[in-house]
């Protein structure tokens, strides 16, 4: 008769590789999330976006998303992650939705898919949402840049990838001819062969500040009325007015 032997230990399944990556993967019970080989592997994405999907997807529903929030998690700075959620939109993965309340204040809502909306089935019950068009003053300056110089010609979807950097210097309170000469003034003489990636240098490194808190105004004194002459006058406390402490003081 064989002898038995004992049951070897379970271990982590591993896929061996004589060269590239080798996976060593354990099963996850609890505190995870499946993540798509459409998004993780996903040619037309950047790294950031891919992770900044990744991220979202994880996080509980309710959970804020916006840039100054996930500016805060991530040491990306405002551009790249404005940047990040448009290519997430132009893909299908998230969808941004100005609604208006009865009160009459916006709001935005914001969906996250973990199937592109191209071919996730649209729920009867549940109408599609309607993504939010492109900015159209930032694309419309971007897409008129050719017209000063024909160096600065960009793609469609070059003009949708920068658009949220132009949209970060248009709300700091810059006017758009202001941002439209940074961009095409003192270009260099040799021909620019990646204009999209020579604007996009200029807009993150000399993007301004945010404008300063402008002070509160200042406030009159309120009215008082005078105790010995019944005069009125602005004191922030009540008592005598001006003529009357002078004339008390000349009396002493």
């Amino acid at each position: 008769m064989t002898d038995e032997q004992p049951s070897a230990p379970s271990r982590a399944k591993t896929g061996h590789s004589r060269t590239g990556v080798t996976h060593v993967n354990e099963t996850h019970h609890d505190n995870f999330t499946v993540v798509g080989n459409h998004l993780a592997q996903h040619p037309d994405l950047s790294l950031t976006a891919i992770g900044l999907a990744v991220h979202i997807q994880s996080l509980p529903a309710g959970a804020p998303i916006g840039i100054k929030v996930l500016t805060g998690k991530f040491p990306e700075g405002e551009i790249r992650i404005a940047a990040a959620l448009r290519e997430l939109e132009e893909h299908g993965y998230l969808a941004r939705i100005k609604e208006r309340l009865q009160s009459g204040r916006f709001v935005t809502r914001t969906y996250s898919y973990n199937l592109p909306r191209r071919t996730t089935l649209r729920a009867a019950a549940a109408p599609e949402p309607r993504p939010m068009a492109a900015p159209r003053p930032a694309a419309d300056l971007l897409a008129g840049l050719r017209a000063q110089d024909s160096r600065l010609l960009l793609t469609e979807r070059d003009v949708h990838r920068l658009a949220p950097a132009v949209e970060a210097w248009l709300e700091r309170g810059v006017p758009a001819t202001a941002v439209q000469h940074t961009l095409t003034s003192g270009l260099p003489q040799e021909p620019i062969r990646h204009p999209a990636a020579f604007l996009a240098s200029r807009l993150t490194a000399l993007l301004p500040p945010h404008l300063p808190t402008a002070p509160e105004p200042l406030r009159a004194a309120p009215l008082q009325t005078c105790d010995a002459c019944d005069r009125a006058f602005r004191s922030p406390h009540p008592g005598r007015c001006r003529d009357c402490r002078s004339t008390e003081r000349s009396v002493a």
